[in-house]
C-alpha cells in the first residue's frame, strides 16, 4: 500500500448544508497527520480542467456556518465518459495526489466506484444530500438543515392559510425519496402527506379532506413531495379543486430555498464527523467507501452498496402521520 502524503477534496452535484464543514474537517484533519491537502474546485470538472487550489488551515477558516459550498459543484457529463475519466486521473498524478475525499450523493458515489474500478485510486466519500436517500447512514450532510427550512416556511404558510381559511398544497424537493416530505410533514402537522413511496389516490385525499373540514377545520396544508405519482404540488392542486370547486386553494414551490442557509447544529458535527473520518479511512488503507452514521455509530459501506441498496422510508411513521392528522 502506497503512503498517502497528498489528498484531494471536492463538491459533487447538489449542493448542501454542512459541506463546508465536511470540507474543513477535512482539511484540517489532514494538515494535523502530516498531509498536503488540495481542493478540486467544481466537483469533478475540476478534476478533469484542472482546478486545483492548495489548501491551509487558514483556507477554511470563518466557514463552517455557510451554506453551499466554498469549492463550488456541478454535475459533469465528462466524468461519465472514459476519456473524461483518464483526464481526471492524469491531473491527479500530475499534482501528486494519493487520495481523495468526495463529497455528495448518488451520482458523486457512482463516478468515484467506477473511477477507482478503472485506476486503482483510493477515493472515500462523505454523503452531502439533502434529499437523505442514501444507504448506509441515519442521515445525510444537510437533511437536518432542509428539515428546519421547510418547516419554518410551513409555520409561516400556516398563519395565511388560517386567516383565509384556504388549502395550501406545498411542495418540497423528493424526485424519488420522500424522506423531507414525511418529516417536515410531521413537524408542520400537515394534514396529508404525499411521497413518491406511496400511491396517492385522488378520492381518498378529497374524502380525507372533507372529513377534516366536516370536523371543522378551517384550512389545511397539503406536503407533496415532487415526485408524488400524480405529479407535483400543482397538479395535485388542479385535481382537488376540480372535484372540490368550493376550496380555495393555494399552491406553494419552495425549490432551491431548501438547499441554502446556515446549517443546523446537528449537520454541522455531523459533516465534521465524517470529514474527520474521511481522512483517518484513508490513512488506514481504506477505499471505495462512505463513511455514514448509523445508530450514533461511525460506519463504512461500499459505493456500490450506498447506491444500489434502496434507504426504505419509515412504515410507522408513515403511519403515525396518518393518525395525527385526523
Amino acid at each position: 500500500m502506497k503512503e498517502i502524503k497528498r489528498i484531494g477534496v471536492l463538491t459533487s452535484g447538489g449542493d448542501s448544508p454542512g459541506m463546508n464543514a465536511c470540507i474543513r474537517a477535512v482539511v484540517r484533519t489532514g494538515i494535523f497527520n502530516g498531509l498536503e491537502v488540495y481542493g478540486i474546485k467544481r466537483g469533478y470538472n475540476g478534476l478533469i480542467h484542472d482546478e486545483f487550489i492548495a489548501l491551509e488551515s487558514h483556507s477554511v477558516s470563518n466557514i463552517i456556518q455557510r451554506g453551499g459550498t466554498i469549492l463550488k459543484t456541478a454535475r459533469s457529463m465528462e466524468f461519465m465518459e472514459y476519456d473524461g475519466r483518464k483526464k481526471a486521473y492524469e491531473n491527479l498524478k500530475r499534482h501528486g495526489l494519493d487520495g481523495l475525499v468526495v463529497i455528495g450523493g448518488n451520482g458523486t458515489f457512482t463516478g468515484a466506484d467506477l473511477f477507482i474500478h478503472e485506476f486503482d485510486f483510493p477515493i472515500m466519500g462523505t454523503p452531502g444530500t439533502i434529499d437523505n436517500d442514501l444507504y448506509g447512514t441515519d442521515m445525510t450532510i444537510g437533511y437536518d438543515t432542509a428539515l428546519n427550512t421547510v418547516m419554518e416556511a410551513v409555520d409561516k404558510i400556516r398563519d395565511t392559510a388560517d386567516s383565509h381559511n384556504r388549502l395550501f398544497f406545498i411542495e418540497v424537493m423528493g424526485r424519488d425519496a420522500g424522506f423531507i416530505a414525511l418529516r417536515s410533514g410531521i413537524a408542520g402537522g400537515a394534514e396529508a402527506i404525499l411521497i413518491p413511496e406511496t400511491i396517492t389516490y385522488i378520492d381518498e385525499l378529497i374524502e380525507m379532506l372533507e372529513t377534516g373540514f366536516r370536523k371543522n377545520k378551517q384550512s389545511g396544508i397539503i406536503i407533496v413531495a415532487e415526485g408524488d405519482d400524480l405529479g407535483g404540488a400543482i397538479e395535485v392542486a388542479k385535481k382537488v379543486k376540480d372535484k372540490m370547486p368550493y376550496f380555495d386553494t393555494r399552491v406553494t414551490i419552495l425549490g432551491h430555498i431548501q438547499r441554502g442557509g446556515s446549517p443546523s447544529s446537528y449537520d454541522r458535527i455531523l459533516a465534521s464527523t465524517l470529514g474527520f473520518m474521511a481522512v483517518n479511512a484513508l490513512l488506514a488503507g481504506r477505499r471505495g467507501e462512505m463513511v455514514g452514521m448509523v445508530n450514533k455509530k461511525v460506519v463504512y459501506t461500499p459505493f456500490d452498496k450506498a447506491i444500489k441498496h434502496h434507504k426504505e422510508i419509515n412504515q410507522e411513521m408513515l403511519k403515525m402521520a396518518r393518525i395525527l392528522s385526523s
